[in-house]
């Protein structure tokens, strides 16, 4: 599968019920403009998903390529087992003062996003496949797959989705992609 279909794929499982989701949707339900906000998650997820990709990139050119095998391993392995724990939108607001709503939607997000399971996981995509733009690419459309509608529709069905079931499928996939890359380590050793 290409680096960036599963890039698209796995953020936007991961992203379901993730913080920076329920953050769109708040910020969405607080401004009720929904343009501003779209583009300000664009533009604060390339930023974001852009140095962690280069930050994986790094690391897959430092690293021995067994060295490398095994970080991978464990990054879709501790992915996966991640994913299962949900997270919770903080209740404080965070909204910068001053700023307009697409300026407040790219700091915010972009600050949320730091640390986050999508862009651990980014670091590790573009690790495994060393291919910085299709991965930056992929994990973003991931994530505007899950974070338009949420912006968009989210108030109307956000009790409907089966969160459990995406998380699961998504841990499914990122310990698959594990056992994948833990495979092609051992072969490498062997």
């Amino acid at each position: 599968m290409s680096a960036f279909l599963l890039s698209t794929g796995l953020v936007a499982l991961a992203e379901i019920g993730d913080k920076t989701q329920l953050l769109s949707l708040t910020l969405a339900a607080r401004y009720r403009k929904p343009w501003p906000i779209i583009l300000g998650v664009l533009v604060a997820t390339l930023l974001n998903h852009g140095v962690a990709a280069a930050l994986g990139d790094a690391l897959a050119h430092v690293l021995t390529p067994r060295i490398l095998d095994w970080v991978v391993v464990f990054s879709f392995l501790i992915m996966g087992l991640w994913i299962l724990v949900p997270d919770k939108a903080d209740e404080e607001d965070k909204s910068p003062r001053g700023f307009g709503i697409f300026a407040t939607t790219v700091v915010v997000f972009f600050l949320a996003e730091m640390g986050d399971k999508t862009q651990v996981a980014t670091v590790a995509l573009a690790a495994r496949y060393q291919e910085w733009l299709p991965v930056v690419a992929g994990t973003t459309v991931g994530m505007m797959l899950a974070n338009v509608p949420a912006v968009l529709f989210g108030h109307r069905f956000a009790d409907r989705l089966p969160t459990r079931l995406v998380h699961g499928i998504a841990a499914l996939l990122f310990i698959v992609m594990g056992a994948f890359s833990l495979h092609q380590a051992l072969q490498a050793s062997a």
